[in-house]
């Protein structure tokens, strides 16, 4: 898949339309539409810019995986790793646009969170604890989960999750749609 092609496919799996990714990065219109088509190969930087609005990571973007090859079957090492303020996440396959589904691993360190703020998104949210003790924050109600322990709601409820124990903590969850 081309540069211009892969961007048209992310940009459209998120529901962007070129305006609106344009007016969240600052980057014209017309320079998102040459890239698309072809007619432009930008620099890192600009690339980057844009993916920002989407957002999806410069990794992210080369690791998409055409329609037709998706795989079925994953390693442990196969997994898609990254790290973000003491939470590792493992994701089950690489992002795609037939995709709805988002599979994770989640491990945080010892008073690891998802940010100081709360946040949120469309789509729902689930998953199981199975090591540690970590407090989840949606809208108004607080629960301190452990081992065996469960959650599930709906995303656009601003919500937050914390690691209270010293051995860290992992949690095996679903979210959808994917939102990295």
């Amino acid at each position: 898949m081309d540069l211009g092609a892969r961007l048209r496919f992310v940009r459209t799996a998120r529901n962007l339309s070129q305006r609106e990714l344009a007016k969240r990065t600052g980057v014209t219109n017309s320079t998102i539409s040459l890239i698309e088509s072809g007619g432009m190969n930008p620099s890192v930087g600009t690339l980057k810019r844009v993916l920002d609005g989407i957002p999806v990571t410069l990794g992210e973007f080369f690791s998409l995986v055409p329609e037709g090859d998706e795989k079925i079957f994953y390693r442990a090492d196969e997994l898609l790793t990254f790290e973000q303020d003491g939470v590792v996440f493992r994701q089950v396959g690489v992002p795609s646009c037939r995709r709805t589904l988002q599979i994770l691993r989640e491990n945080y360190a010892f008073g690891a969170d998802t940010g100081a703020a709360v946040y949120a998104h469309e789509g729902e949210e689930g998953g199981f604890v199975l090591q540690g003790r970590v407090e989840i924050t949606v809208g108004e109600q607080q629960e301190i989960l452990e081992p065996g322990d469960a959650y599930h709601f709906n995303s656009s409820q601003p919500h937050r999750f914390r690691c209270l124990s010293s051995e860290g903590c992992e949690i095996i969850s679903a979210c959808t749609p994917p939102t990295f």
